[in-house]
Order: structure tokens, then sequence, then C-alpha cells
């Protein structure tokens, strides 16, 4: 359980780099990115690759793009709406 959240919040910390979005990013939410992202990662693109307390590494870190990305996208929609 405890490594699950902690190769989460690395994943998550990966993905904020990856799309710039990391420095709004809290550790929370981080953590939540990596596990929710690579839950998507696992299931659109299988289990291949590393793996790390149960995750594929490489799926996990596309999905918690998708993730952050999506995400960035609806709040910046919502923002401008305000």
């Amino acid at each position: 359980m405890i490594w699950s959240i902690i190769v989460g919040a690395i994943i998550g910390v990966i993905a904020g780099a990856i799309t710039n979005k990391g420095k709004s990013m809290g550790w929370i939410a981080n953590i939540f990115a990596g596990l929710i992202g690579s839950s998507i990662g696992q299931a659109l693109l299988g289990t291949w690759g590393p793996k790390l307390a149960g995750m594929a590494l490489i799926p996990s870190i596309v999905g918690a793009v998708i993730l952050v990305l999506v995400v960035s996208f609806v709040l910046q929609a919502v923002g401008k709406k305000n």
C-alpha cells in the first residue's frame, strides 16, 4: 500500500514535469494523478514494460500525462467561463 502511494507520487511528479503543470500541483494531487493515471494507462495500453509496486511504469506515466492534460484543460475551460 505505501509503495503504491510512493510510486504513484513519483509517476505524478514525472507527468507534471512532462506537461509543465507540476509546479501548480501539490503532493496530494501528484499522488492522485499517479494512481489514477496508472489505472488509465494500464487500461488503455496494457501492463507491459518495467513494473514497480504492481504498476507498469511506462503505461502509467502515459496515463498520468493524459490525465493531467485533460484535467488542466477542463479547469482552464471552466476558469474562462467565470
